[in-house]
């Protein structure tokens, strides 16, 4: 017996004590009444258990406030630190661990960006100053949206509807589909599907959105604050858009796939057209193709008209990474958003028989026991007829249930869907899957919202667990439970699938522009399907987590719908400007951004950096860009005037000489640089007067020079341009090796008119690890953040 009075002076605290799974039966195969008298002996075990440690079970009683009697075993109770301390020594004891207050979490994403604090918006917000985003009006285009979510309800907050709204509810085809002060309009566009598929049935007559993809950009946006939110059970917290007080619209033009094609060119202009029409301020277009020339491409056309009537359209960069070149949505009047992670995960872990652990993701609504089960690759779990390369993947039909039954399924990522894969384990009959990532995905793991308990493992992981499997003729293994973790180091990762430049139609042209988070983002979704899209899957959540670029672009989104509500008078340009501008390259752990096989990655992956929407709020200078400036990009790309003046409203004439390279973006790309190369920028004020004064860290091999020395500006609107020199200097034979052994190396280089919290020798120690370069000044609270990638050709 381990005696303790408790008549003690030290403070007492509420403390957990696990210890570990409940041995008994579930109670669904058990009565109620020994389900009633299992519970009540658990109590009793845990009475006696601290009773042990203290001066009676009476004493334990009352101190207990909790006790876990289902499946978790363990319990809460008021104790001391010392006897926590002994507790947490007696070998029955998992753990003890202080009962801290935890904070809800749904769409974390704008706590990791800086816009709340434990569900508190600071009074440095920019969502304090921009009103939330209020009344600014976000069209996407996508699948449609729910109209009866929560993040799209008329929570009585709206005033009446903006008078510059001329759009419509078109619910003719769905009588149950309704408009509100929040959602203030819905169309859907299926001629050119219609054209390309053939005749469409009743269904198809509606903006409704029978996928959830729409309803998820939407809602991450614009959507209302939602307390409650979660994927069951996970990430529960309070569920809101980047503009959560903005009016939003719906513009349905991806329906069911047909040969791979969703969403066709002639229902993507004709939303374009309605979305300008109906007086949207932001677009957001989670949707892409082949990158095409700008006049074979609708959305180049689209967001183009679009720009012009001051509307700031934000694409997501594509899922068709990590491959080089990969992007898409190139046009630089656009702004264009790649992928990455944030601070949290939903991770559990899988543990073979030899004691090896591997952390994994998941979302799997059901969990194992804590016990062994036999496991099998998949590849030896064939079906007679399939071949074990196609096993391997977990594809329908290629497994043998004789094989699976009662066995954890291991698969391999790759040209299925990693959802399918779950389905197509449950059907075979395992009771668990792996689901280890191939070479191309790295370490980007994606917590999936299984249909069996099921945990997604990186690269290494997954080579180390097929090896484990192959050395034992009876490999065994479980899954752990998922727990939900936040504040993780690093972060931001670009994910694998995020797209990748090059921009390869106009390489002078730097895309993507930004990143933003893309993983594992919670929001609003249809009920009209499950969570995995599976016709299998018949749950129905109002929540789902959802990965991909798509999930990116809304972020960036939001962003511009609270700064077009601070900002009315700013062009599209300048937005994207601020945004890119006061971006960052580093992640939380001041290092520079990883990409998902934990190598530093480049602008190539992230464009400027991280989006800090704070810092977006007042950038003290932008880059801006007109009509006009497109125009002549247009014109250096060797269009004729007759092709110019498509995109003009007028005839138009070309400038007789008008170089790209000086084509006024937030960004340089040198895709060549043969000697020397002289760039101009022009900066425009929207801040405070101001000095700014250039210092330059110039990478070996390349002189950079600056002129003139010094801007000043005096009002707002009041515009300076300055001139970059670059030239490549002869190569030693060490930078020869670090520079000139490829055919491309990049450098970049930024200039910060703003003090930072980072150190000269910290960007030097960065930027050396790139092969980069950075130019900053120190003039107080103005900021001017100039970012260039050069490639440099080498023989």
């Amino acid at each position: 017996m381990h005696l303790r009075s408790l008549t003690y002076a030290t403070a007492t605290k509420s403390y957990v004590v696990y210890l570990g799974e409940h041995s008994h039966p579930p109670a669904e195969l058990l009565s109620e009444s020994s389900v009633s008298e299992i519970y009540g002996q658990v109590t009793e075990s845990h009475c006696d258990f601290l009773g042990s440690f203290m001066e009676s079970r009476d004493d334990a009683r009352n101190a207990i406030f909790y006790s876990y009697t289902k499946h978790i075993n363990g319990f809460a109770a008021t104790i001391d630190d010392d006897l926590s301390a002994q507790i947490a020594r007696h070998p029955r004891v998992v753990s003890v661990f202080e009962n801290r207050g935890k904070r809800l979490h749904t769409t974390r994403s704008w706590e990791f960006l800086g816009l709340e604090h434990d569900n508190v918006v600071p009074s440095h917000s920019v969502w304090k100053d921009a009103r939330f985003g209020k009344d600014t009006i976000i069209g996407n285009l996508d699948t449609g949206v729910w109209p009866e979510s929560k993040s799209f309800m008329d929570d009585g907050g709206y005033g009446p509807i903006p008078s510059k709204w001329r759009g419509i509810c078109q619910n003719k085809g769905d009588p149950t589909f309704h408009c509100n002060r929040k959602l203030i309009g819905a169309r859907y566009f299926n001629k050119g599907y219609a054209a390309a598929v053939g005749r469409l049935n009743a269904t198809f007559h509606s903006p409704r959105d029978n996928d959830g993809h729409g309803s998820h950009t939407l809602s991450t946006a614009g959507g209302n604050f939602v307390p409650g939110a979660n994927v069951l059970g996970y990430g529960n917290g309070t569920a809101k858009g980047g503009s959560p007080r903005a009016r939003v619209a719906a513009y349905k033009v991806c329906w069911p796939p047909s040969g791979g094609n969703e969403c066709f060119d002639a229902d993507i202009l004709a939303a374009f057209d309605a979305a300008i029409h109906d007086g949207v301020d932001v677009l957001s277009v989670s949707l892409g193709g082949d990158r095409t020339p700008y006049f074979n491409d609708s959305i180049a056309i689209g967001s183009f008209h679009a720009i012009k009537h001051g509307i700031v359209v934000v694409c997501s960069a594509g899922n068709s990474g990590p491959s080089d070149g990969s992007v898409s949505n190139l046009s630089p009047w656009l702004i264009t958003v790649a992928a990455s992670t944030m601070d949290r995960d939903f991770s559990n872990y899988v543990i073979t028989g030899d004691g090896k652990r591997f952390k994994g993701a998941s979302m799997s609504q059901k969990s194992l026991p804590s016990k062994f089960y036999n496991l099998i690759n998949a590849a030896d779990a064939k079906a007679q007829n399939a071949s074990a390369d196609q096993a391997i993947l977990c594809k329908a039909g290629t497994l043998d249930p004789v094989k699976v039954k009662g066995k954890i399924l291991l698969c391999l990522r790759g040209e299925n869907a990693r959802v399918d894969k779950g389905e197509q384990a449950l059907l075979a009959g395992a009771v668990g899957m792996i689901l280890a990532n191939n070479m191309a995905s790295g370490n980007e793991i994606i917590p999936d919202p299984h249909l069996l308990p099921a945990s997604h493992i990186k690269y290494n992981e997954g080579v180390a667990l097929f090896r484990y499997v192959n050395s034992t003729k009876s490999p065994m293994a479980q899954i752990t439970r998922v727990t939900t973790k936040i504040g993780l180091k690093p972060a931001p990762i670009m994910a694998a699938f995020s797209s990748k430049g090059p921009n390869t139609l106009n390489p002078q042209i730097l895309k993507p522009d930004i990143t933003a988070p893309g993983v594992s983002v919670i929001a609003a979704y249809t009920e009209a399907q499950g969570p995995t899209n599976l016709g299998f899957d018949k749950r129905r959540i109002p929540f789902n987590a959802l990965s991909g670029t798509s999930m990116s672009c809304p972020h960036i989104s939001g962003v511009v719908g609270i700064l077009k509500t601070l900002h009315p008078g700013w062009s599209p340009a300048a937005i994207r400007s601020a945004i890119m501008t006061t971006a960052t390259p580093l992640d939380n752990s001041v290092e520079v951004i990883l990409n998902a096989s934990s190598i530093k990655a480049t602008p190539f992956s992230y464009g400027a950096g991280h989006v800090r929407p704070n810092n977006a709020m007042e950038p003290g200078l932008v880059y801006d860009l007109g009509v006009k400036d497109y125009l002549n990009f247009l014109c250096t790309l060797g269009y004729n005037e007759t092709q110019v003046s498509r995109f003009s409203s007028k005839p138009y004439k070309c400038p007789k000489s008008f170089n790209l390279l000086d084509f006024n973006y937030p960004a340089i790309a040198i895709p060549n640089l043969p000697g020397s190369v002289s760039v101009t920028r022009v900066l425009k004020n929207v801040g405070p007067p101001g000095t700014y004064m250039p210092h330059i860290i110039s990478p070996h091999g390349i002189s950079v020079s600056v002129k003139p020395r010094k801007l000043s500006f005096h009002e707002i609107g009041e515009e300076r341009s300055f001139k970059l020199t670059f030239k490549s200097l002869p190569c030693s034979p060490v930078e020869i090796v670090r520079y000139c052994s490829t055919l491309e190396s990049e450098f970049s280089k930024q200039l910060d008119f703003k003090g930072r919290d980072i150190t000269e020798d910290l960007w030097g120690q960065i930027l050396d690890s790139l092969g980069r370069q950075s130019t900053r000044c120190d003039t107080g609270r103005q900021q001017f953040h100039f970012h260039v990638t050069a490639k440099r050709k080498t023989n």
